[in-house]
């Protein structure tokens, strides 16, 4: 049964910033199960979406692939941001590190405000960044965990998510990124409505992170972590 506040009656805005909140939102939780049979969906400015069936869910998972006039240590400067994640990442009402065991293993809580009927959606993430020392390729993953911040009163509680970043160099200044997801946004939120938005929103997102990365504070990091 549908509560009134994620009653299925939904908007195009709404299911937007809620597609976006568990594409982009979700960039810091575990490593997705991989699938061959991913289809094309959009080729937006180059930047492609992808969806395929995703083993007992109804939620389809979903791949992006583009490339970026960035190195591999701004994407992962990014990412790692949490707090200035707000800026490429809409609807984002709180984030903030929760717990940095090293610079590129933190736990982080982050709230993503929702436009009615569909609630608020919160989730505490860990976060790792890892680096093939020979071939460089920087992989990002990281698990939802439960505690270390206490749950909301008004918000769903994100508890499985499933993804990864994938940041392969493709010569000086230039970088390849894949990301794939599988979201489970909890609640009741019918499947054939998270579907059903799943390019837009990705799309828009991976053009407001583009244009972050060439801010000087990314465009010039140095991190001990990822070697360009």
């Amino acid at each position: 049964m549908f509560t009134h506040k994620d009653a299925p009656v939904v908007n195009e805005s709404a299911m937007n910033k809620f597609f976006t909140f568990l594409l982009l939102s979700c960039v810091n939780i575990a490593a997705a199960q991989t699938t061959d049979n991913w289809t094309l969906k959009q080729d937006n400015n180059g930047v492609k979406i992808y969806t395929a069936d995703y083993a007992n869910s109804k939620i389809k998972a979903l791949k992006v692939e583009c490339e970026f006039d960035a190195t591999p240590a701004a994407v992962a400067a990014a990412v790692m941001d949490i707090k200035n994640s707000k800026n490429w990442i809409y609807s984002t009402e709180t984030a903030y590190v929760v717990k940095r065991t090293s610079a590129s293993d933190i736990y982080y809580y982050t709230m993503v405000k929702m436009p009615w009927p569909v609630q608020n959606r919160d989730y505490v993430g860990h976060l790792v960044v890892h680096q093939d020392p020979k071939t460089r390729v920087v992989t990002i993953n990281g698990i939802c965990v439960a505690g270390m911040v206490p749950k909301k009163n008004k918000a769903v509680r994100v508890l499985n998510s499933p993804a990864k970043w994938l940041l392969t160099p493709e010569g000086p200044g230039r970088v390849k990124v894949v990301y794939t997801l599988h979201a489970d946004p909890g609640g009741s939120i019918p499947a054939e409505l998270v579907n059903l938005f799943d390019t837009k929103a990705p799309s828009e997102t991976f053009q407001k992170l583009k244009v972050e990365l060439q801010k000087p504070m990314y465009k010039n990091v140095k991190l001990a972590y990822v070697k360009n």
